[in-house]
């Protein structure tokens, strides 16, 4: 399991609940001014963790007011952003000159060295927050500024697929190891790299000449991997395929793969054996031939399958179901898949 942190405000008193919630948002050196319609019966919940560089936090929370300003600034300022996702509700801000209401699968990006004003008045509200260190991502900061106080979409692309990696993340944090959470991390912060790069090459905040040569190369291949694993039951699914879809030459789409350690054809085989795994384990399929399964994830010949399967795992497909649903596997193969190589 993670470590990190839950903390039930329903536990504490009533009269000292909202108390409890100021004090801890002081500990985290971000001071703030609160007000709530609620404050004689705050119910709310916050829980977070960390993942290396960059850490998640999730609260819930009745009608709320927040202020942080200049004053509030000079006092105490980690220097950080944070990027804050809506998951239920919707939240009112002014930040950096713009006035924005977030709903549900909206971002915004937030410097904690500007003033922030956030009402919360018409429900309750579910959010979740990344924070990270300006050093962490390769833009300039003149060029991110463009960025903060806005709505930026978590319904679409690269969007989409941050918010639901984080929310996804958040409900299954509990069964994680500790040494999952610095790569986790790393996945957060590509995706992220990613989404804020999309928005400076194409929204409002337009400026192509300030995205890095590597954060267009990462935002690229985040999206060939989406698109692969999208399409990964399609027989047709090949390298010449994904190069003609995004625009890129076959050349270039095999150095993009190359840098990340694996070939495109072995990486797309590697997803497909373990979408394989996954159901050849799964007791509600135990009826269903193996054969299908194989054809569902894009093998159109079972020894094909059965032979890549073999090379992958060290074992039979046949063999790899019989003892998954015997309970000797937990859907995972004994030894790490070879397709990488």
């Amino acid at each position: 399991m993670m470590t990190g942190m839950v903390l039930p405000y329903d536990n504490i008193p009533p009269a000292e609940r909202f108390a409890a919630w100021r004090a801890r948002c002081d500990e985290a050196s971000i001071p703030i001014e609160l007000r709530s319609d609620h404050e004689h019966d705050f119910r709310a919940t916050m829980s977070g963790v960390g993942l290396g560089d960059v850490s998640l936090s999730c609260t819930s929370v009745p009608s709320l007011r927040n202020h942080r300003s200049a004053a509030h600034i000079r006092r105490s300022d980690p220097e950080l952003y944070h990027l804050m996702l809506v998951v239920r509700g919707e939240t009112d801000l002014s930040h950096a000159g713009h006035h924005t209401t977030l709903g549900v699968r909206q971002f915004m990006l937030i410097s904690t060295s500007q003033p922030c004003h956030g009402t919360s008045v018409r429900g309750r509200v579910q959010e979740m927050s990344v924070a990270i260190r300006p050093s962490l991502l390769p833009f300039p900061a003149v060029e991110l500024d463009r960025l903060l106080g806005r709505c930026l979409s978590g319904r679409k692309g690269i969007g989409a697929m941050l918010a639901d990696f984080l929310t996804r993340l958040a409900t299954e944090a509990e069964g994680l190891r500790p040494s999952d959470a610095p790569r986790l991390g790393t996945v957060v912060l590509d995706l992220l790299t990613a989404m804020l790069a999309h928005e400076l090459d194409t929204g409002e905040g337009r400026s192509a000449a300030a995205i890095t040569p590597e954060s267009r190369r990462r935002a690229l291949f985040l999206r060939i991997e989406d698109f692969v694993q999208r399409n990964l039951h399609r027989p047709e699914l090949s390298p010449a395929w994904i190069a003609a879809t995004h625009h890129i030459s076959l050349r270039y789409l095999y150095r993009l793969f190359e840098q990340e350690g694996h070939t495109v054809s072995a990486w797309i085989r590697g997803q497909r054996l373990e979408r394989c795994c996954r159901d050849l384990a799964d007791p509600a399929q135990s009826d269903t031939p193996i054969h299908a399964i194989a054809a569902r994830w894009g093998f159109g010949h079972a020894a094909d399958f059965s032979r890549a399967f073999r090379g992958a795992y060290g074992v039979a497909p046949r063999d790899f179901r019989q003892e998954a649903l015997a309970g000797g596997r937990q859907g995972s193969p004994r030894r790490s898949p070879a397709y990488l190589t």
